[in-house]
């Protein structure tokens, strides 16, 4: 059986002001291609298809486009799950009609998840969908008052799978977690604020392999039991050296599985480049995309009028500049780093500090904690 892993889209999303939607579809034609040319038995989606829960109109076109180009162009059968950047009820809707089609939609979390069986001549294989769930919507769905944190949460939800099991079958779990000791971007919204987000890979034993979403690097465990095919495209600049793919998955019969990155060429590629101003605009490097994204470091010391736009004149897509030079450090209460990159408390504790002058208490960042996580609920929810 060969199955085609892909996951955290990210349709709809900005950087740096930027709409990616025309970058997106570049690189989603290419995935039409592969299942064109590799003919796998189903697409897995492993969650995050949106960038937010309520996406505008040209990313949900772009999924209708895709999954309309797949399912009943290329008669290939596609199961998508909700991340935690999606929500879970607009992702959803129409579900049990599409499924009819060969696209499967799992949204909610629900106390009977049915496994989409996908038959091939050496038996069939089922596919157990359980979409993101905070530990909280475990507990409120399932009566579960034992969902403590996110691995305990996965390990019941994992748990109810285990009635609806044939011995013997092939089993694949598709679902939107960090697994304990991976590697980890800027660019992921963190899954837990206020306690332990990861979970243990030993949950997925049971399971002869993971389709797995969440983390934007691609990574797979050595015995190929769960894999990471990471982001459709860079999304920060800390993954200007990553290269993005999609994962063909190969399973024989007995259950082995095999797991090829194919790699995705984007239209406009992440780059940090570095020099003086008047060099980088008269001597630019031959043979480069000069429509790329940019972060550009620039080594002037002194004032320099308009940077930005001069650079743009040559590089039209310059994102972000940079001066060293110009850096103030030890500023009390000043973010490190590009504050793009830093959670919502991080930046309200740095807020506190300049207004106030003190530090948050330990109840007051719990406080703050429960406020932002039940924002994020409420907002996925819809």
């Amino acid at each position: 059986m060969r199955l085609i892993h892909t996951a955290d889209w990210h349709l709809g999303r900005l950087f740096h002001g930027r709409h990616l939607t025309e970058n997106q579809a570049h690189v989603l034609d290419q995935l039409v291609d592969l299942v064109r040319d590799f003919k796998p038995d189903a697409v897995l989606v492993a969650g995050d298809v949106f960038d937010r829960a309520v996406p505008p109109p040209d990313a949900i076109q772009l999924l209708d486009d895709v999954l309309s180009r797949i399912v009943l162009g290329l008669q290939t059968p596609v199961i998508l799950i909700a991340g935690n950047h999606d929500s879970p009820v607009r992702l959803g809707f129409g579900s049990q009609v599409l499924a009819r089609s060969g696209l499967y939609i799992f949204g909610t979390v629900t106390a009977n998840v049915k496994p989409v069986r996908l038959e091939y001549e050496a038996g069939p294989v089922a596919v157990y969908p359980l979409p993101y769930a905070e530990p909280a919507l475990v507990r409120e769905r399932l009566g579960s008052k034992n969902a403590s944190d996110h691995n305990a949460a996965m390990a019941i939800r994992i748990q109810g799978l285990a009635a609806q099991a044939s011995p013997g079958q092939r089993s694949i779990l598709l679902t939107h977690a960090f697994v304990f000791g991976g590697t980890e971007s800027e660019s992921e919204r963190p899954l837990s604020l206020g306690g332990v987000g990861t979970i243990e890979a030993s949950l997925f034993q049971k399971f002869d392999f993971a389709a797995l979403g969440h983390l934007h690097r691609p990574q797979t465990s050595e015995k190929n039991k769960f894999s990471y095919p990471g982001s459709l495209l860079k999304y920060s600049f800390s993954e200007v050296n990553d290269r993005k793919s999609v994962n063909l998955v190969e399973m024989a019969a007995s259950g082995g599985v095999q797991v090829k990155m194919v790699p995705l060429t984007p239209r406009r590629d992440l780059r940090r480049v570095e020099g003086y101003l008047e060099d980088l605009i008269e001597n630019p490097a031959p043979g480069e995309n000069r429509e790329d994204y940019l972060l550009v470091t620039l080594l002037d010391k002194g004032a320099i009028l308009d940077a930005m736009g001069r650079l743009r004149q040559v590089y039209p897509n310059a994102l972000h500049i940079e001066r060293p030079s110009l850096n103030i450090k030890n500023h009390p209460g000043r973010p490190s780093g590009d504050h793009r990159g830093q959670t919502e408390a991080e930046l309200f504790a740095s807020f506190f500090y300049q207004v106030t002058g003190d530090e948050l208490s330990t109840k007051e960042e719990q406080t703050l904690v429960g406020i932002v996580e039940d924002w994020r609920r409420r907002e996925r929810e819809g």
